[in-house]
């Protein structure tokens, strides 16, 4: 067990975040393949005309955009993972105050509590 500002995180509820984590960290490689899988076949298409390129190259950039996505999502799945072997698991980035069992049950990889998130949403950045 590890307290943060008053609230006991339980050690079933870390491996509870835990599991979450890693299996989505898991599908998230699975879908990085994939899609630069899907990337290869992209490359290796045989363009008869400009419509031809023009499919293909919108196609590679929303996939090029996908996979950022996914990099950045596994980066702060990493950092919580992270987090949890070193007791910092829960915490806000922005004001040290618990994030909430709720918040991360729908956001397990969240660095925020809702309040500061909501802030940070609102200045923009």
């Amino acid at each position: 067990m590890s307290e943060i500002e008053g609230y006991i995180v339980q050690t079933s509820e870390l491996d509870f975040f835990k599991e979450i984590l890693e299996t989505r960290k898991i599908q998230i490689l699975k879908n990085i393949d994939g899609v630069y899988g899907e990337l290869d076949q992209l490359h290796s298409c045989e363009l008869n005309d400009d419509g031809d390129y023009v499919s293909v190259n919108n196609s590679a950039i929303v996939e090029v955009a996908i996979v950022e996505q996914l990099q950045q999502e596994l980066r702060e799945i990493n950092n919580s993972l992270a987090k949890i072997r070193s007791g910092e698991y829960g915490v806000c980035e922005m004001c040290g105050e618990n994030i909430g069992f709720q918040r991360l049950k729908v956001k397990p990889h969240a660095v925020y509590c809702i309040h500061c998130k909501t802030t940070l949403d609102k200045s923009g950045k």
